[in-house]
């Protein structure tokens, strides 16, 4: 009886909090590759859409190649313990840089600066796009995984952004 308990214990767990962060890490990874390794030519190239950059100059070649490799590269590490988190990981990171441009492109349309804190947006729109790309490939966490993610997502941009500014990482705390 005793062991079931354990057993039962070690599989919620698993399936809310360990396995969520397993599964969205690859996306995790894409969006915090860019603070560290960016900067360069601006993916736009200064490039305008009606009078407003499309992406503005902190979106750079240099960070969009690097979130693509620290995404994938996550992918590569989980691959020997979970063979499909390769496939889901190159779209989760492919999601998560799509999430980041949309969020980036509209800021830029609401006439916000390049490094302007837009609630929500810049929290989960990686986020959201992240696992709306991989949702097709399945293995997605359950809800109450979902529900944690969501959570742990909104705390790491908080304490990763502080963190990113306090180390002179980034211009702005958000």
């Amino acid at each position: 009886m005793r062991d079931q308990v354990y057993s039962g214990t070690y599989q919620v767990l698993f399936s809310v909090f360990l396995y969520p962060i397993i599964y969205i890490l690859p996306a995790y990874a894409a969006n915090g590759a860019p603070v560290l390794f960016g900067g360069g030519r601006p993916l736009d190239f200064g490039r305008k859409l009606f009078g407003k950059r499309v992406f503005g100059p902190n979106k750079t070649i240099i960070g969009t190649l690097s979130s693509i490799i620290a995404g994938i590269a996550v992918g590569v590490i989980e691959y020997p313990f979970l063979h499909y988190m390769l496939l889901i990981a190159v779209f989760l990171t492919l999601g998560a840089n799509a999430g980041d441009l949309i969020g980036s492109f509209t800021k830029r349309r609401l006439n916000l600066k390049s490094g302007a804190g837009a609630p929500v947006l810049d929290q989960y729109g990686f986020f959201a796009l992240a696992l709306l790309f991989a949702f097709w490939l399945g293995h997605l966490p359950g809800a109450y995984g979902l529900l944690f993610l969501v959570a742990l997502t909104g705390i790491l941009h908080v304490v990763t952004n502080m963190g990113a500014y306090s180390l002179k990482l980034k211009r702005v705390p958000w």
